[in-house]
């Protein structure tokens, strides 16, 4: 099989030598789509050998198979056509597993000097499907994102920022049009612009329309931000140096370190007033709480509560340490707002993440990780905790943080009540009955001296009384 691939491979690119440029292009697609269409009938997974990506890197990038020579560069007009090419070629493809392992064999890098051309042509063939609304293109670029090393990731959002946030000024509506046209793409493409732009330094800040338009995505529909994660497979390990599942740590470190982060440039550009974007990160910081929230109710469903996180603890670490330098950075400046503002907000998610089930971690854990960091009022009700003895949900052991939405505690047991004289059997309590201290009303018979409860009184033999039924919260007494 493999040695008649080979001859097959080596017979077609004899005929593709003898072809310019683009009839060659589109001639090997042709090939490798039946190529490919004949393998997937024998296995759901085809086995992509050195053949066709050789031929592909030949004819489609122009890298020559003999390396020492020079390989020939398309001219503008003709890579316009190429791209138009392959998107036309992966919109008619209706057969989604051929189109997949077709894009994959084109763009997963392979460690070698095609890599710069794959990465540079995929990024316009992204941007070309982005404007003409080409949703299998975006669907196949979505995989790959999820597939890719991060490091390519990156590359790509950053190629499509250049080109919707740089260019052409307004063209971002373009891009923002794509949310109605594949919400999967939008939440990888989050994903990665979330991972690149890190607020490490002032121009890792994201632009301002490009911030504008991710918040406009997730507050229209928080679910946006658990796409992929709701469709992978639970058993699916994240490789090292790949994505995450979902953009909702990067989001989180956005909305918390932005505060700061902000304070920080207005510090470098000598205290001039800056665009700071707060108002943006609050709806930001809203939405994702509210996505955190629609978690919660998958986890639910699936009975995963308490046994799958999306949010690592091992995440957080980089973060709150992140934290804390901005914070000893910034204190001389009288930051003392900023600074309270991003410490409430991790403490938000820090609540929300642990209540919905997208953070397990003990309690000690978080106050040994928050150890050093400024002291917040609300930090300090998040790491203590609400009291609660039992383990709020089956899958959770005692040490664990409780579930934001269990049954109400009660309070202590009363101590005895003092003797009471007993009602008759047939007596009943007045309409209106009244009150010892008072003089009783004529068309009433006055209680008895010490009249007991009647036996429904939630006194009796309850020893333990909820605290306003309904409450989301448990009573906990003041200290």
């Amino acid at each position: 099989m493999a040695a008649s691939g080979r001859g097959t491979m080596s017979d077609i690119r004899h005929s593709l030598l003898r072809r310019d440029a683009l009839s060659a292009a589109k001639e090997v697609l042709y090939h490798l789509d039946i190529y490919f269409s004949k393998q997937l009938q024998n296995a759901p997974v085809p086995l992509v050998e050195k053949g066709p990506i050789e031929l592909l890197e030949e004819f489609i990038f122009q890298i020559p198979k003999d390396r020492s020579s020079h390989g020939k560069r398309l001219g503008a007009i003709q890579e316009l056509q190429l791209l138009e090419i392959l998107c036309n070629y992966f919109h008619e493809q209706t057969k989604e597993p051929v189109r997949q392992v077709i894009f994959n064999s084109l763009f997963s890098p392979q460690g070698n000097k095609a890599d710069e051309q794959r990465m540079a042509l995929l990024g316009k063939l992204t941007s070309m499907a982005v404007a003409v609304c080409r949703l299998p293109v975006l669907e196949s670029a979505a995989s790959w994102l999820q597939r890719s090393p991060a490091v390519y990731c990156v590359r790509l959002a950053k190629a499509l920022v250049d080109d919707y946030c740089g260019l052409v000024p307004g063209s971002i509506q373009t891009l923002k049009q794509i949310f109605n046209v594949s919400p999967r793409f939008c939440c990888q493409f989050i994903t990665a612009v979330a991972a690149f732009y890190d607020m490490s330094t002032e121009d890792l800040l994201p632009p301002h329309d490009l911030l504008e338009m991710i918040v406009s995505w997730i507050f229209e529909d928080p679910r946006l931000i658990l796409i992929t994660f709701l469709n992978t497979p639970i058993s699916a390990n994240l490789p090292i140096g790949f994505l995450d599942f979902s953009p909702l740590m990067g989001l989180v470190h956005w909305c918390i370190i932005a505060p700061l982060a902000y304070r920080r440039k207005q510090k470098a550009a000598g205290g001039e007033p800056i665009r700071d974007n707060q108002n943006l990160y609050s709806k930001l910081h809203l939405s994702v709480l509210q996505g955190l929230m629609v978690l919660q109710t998958h986890l639910t469903e699936k009975a995963l509560y308490g046994r799958l996180a999306l949010v690592l603890f091992e995440q957080l670490v980089p973060l709150v340490e992140e934290l804390g330098q901005l914070c000893e950075e910034l204190n001389p400046l009288n930051a003392e707002q900023e600074m309270e503002l991003a410490l409430d907000r991790l403490a938000q998610a820090l609540q929300v993440s642990m209540a919905t089930g997208a953070l397990i971690c003990t309690r000690d854990d978080l106050r040994t990780l928050c150890s050093r960091l400024p002291h917040n009022n609300l930090m300090q009700l998040v790491i203590s905790g609400p009291v609660q003895p039992q383990p709020a949900h089956p899958t959770l052991t005692p040490a664990y943080y409780p579930h934001i939405h269990t049954p109400p505690l009660g309070y202590p047991s009363l101590p005895s009540l003092p003797a009471h004289t007993a009602l008759p059997a047939h007596t009943t309590l007045p309409a209106h009955a009244a009150l010892p201290a008072h003089t009783a009303l004529s068309a009433h018979s006055a209680l008895p001296a010490h009249a007991a409860l009647p036996t429904h009184s939630p006194l009796s033999g309850h020893p333990v009384q909820t605290f306003m039924p309904g409450m989301a919260f448990p009573f906990r007494p003041m200290r």
